[in-house]
């Protein structure tokens, strides 16, 4: 343990003992990022983040890792009795884990203010519940809905599992940057990541690589082809079709939408599988 965090032990020997297993006490030592930071040549610029108080005119440094001095200062002559400050809003935290604030201003926590240490222990850095499941209906509740009988849960499938898959890049890039998945949003490569079965599978279209690597795409070309159907389709012809739609009471006028429905679902379709097979080969 750091001599710096040592001394702050002293007094708060829990709180330095749950940070002595984080990766912020190994952001140096991490083997993934000594390897990955060998490979660049040893940038200094990484050290801002994966060491303490370093120096970049002198490559000096308090302590290899994020120790108490990166949140909370240098420690105050009259401490205690004084306080020391707390530098750990999400932005702050968000000058060394740019991916994850990136991520984050992009999600609903963010206008809704539910920062870093809202889900995150500070100093261990792991969830505040023990079941990440509960952490979300701490405060997603009301969203719940009918989701504790559905099938995701009856099969152990969890909030995260959805709303935070990470699929890394293949391969990894240089920097080791990827993403964190805290934009809690899902695409199309979260379904596909579980929903490969020969069931699925079997609906696939021609040419149609099932795969979460394209799933991302696959879904843009489908919004792509819609736009292009309602394109190639005459305005007025759109305008009777919605007002036949919009009187229609009688049978006739049902089995009608239905003959529609298949014609222009099998011409999406058409479109989709053209376009798909456009997509460049890795």
């Amino acid at each position: 343990m750091p001599e710096e965090v040592t001394e702050c032990a002293e007094c708060h020997v829990d709180i330095a003992n749950h940070w002595e297993d984080s990766p912020h006490a190994h952001a140096y030592d991490d083997p993934f990022f000594q390897e990955q930071w060998q490979a660049l040549g040893q940038p200094g610029d990484c050290l801002v983040c994966h060491t303490t108080s370093y120096e970049p005119a002198t490559g000096d440094f308090v302590d290899e890792g994020v120790s108490c001095e990166s949140c909370h200062g240098v420690a105050k002559s009259n401490h205690p009795p004084e306080t020391m400050p707390i530098l750990a809003d999400a932005e702050y935290c968000g000058t060394c884990h740019t991916t994850t604030i990136k991520e984050w201003n992009q999600s609903d926590h963010a206008p809704a203010d539910v920062g870093c240490m809202d889900c995150h222990d500070p100093h261990s850095q792991e969830r505040l519940f023990k079941v990440s499941d509960d952490l979300c209906i701490n405060c997603h509740q009301d969203d719940m809905g009918d989701y504790l009988n559905d099938t995701h849960v009856q099969n152990n499938i969890g909030c995260v599992d959805c709303h935070a898959l990470v699929i890394p890049p293949d391969p990894i890039p240089d920097d080791g940057i990827v993403p964190t998945g805290h934009t809690f949003t899902i695409t199309p490569a979260t379904c596909v990541a579980c929903h490969t079965d020969s069931l699925h599978a079997g609906f696939s279209l021609p040419g149609f690589d099932a795969s979460a690597e394209t799933a991302d795409e696959t879904g843009t070309l489908l919004s792509q082809a819609e736009e292009e159907l309602t394109d190639e389709i005459p305005t007025e012809q759109r305008v009777e079709a919605l007002e036949a739609a919009l009187a229609g009471r009688t049978l006739a006028t049902l089995f009608q939408g239905g003959i529609i429905g298949l014609v222009l679902g099998g011409t999406t379709a058409w479109i989709v599988a053209r376009n798909v097979r456009r997509l460049p080969e890795d």
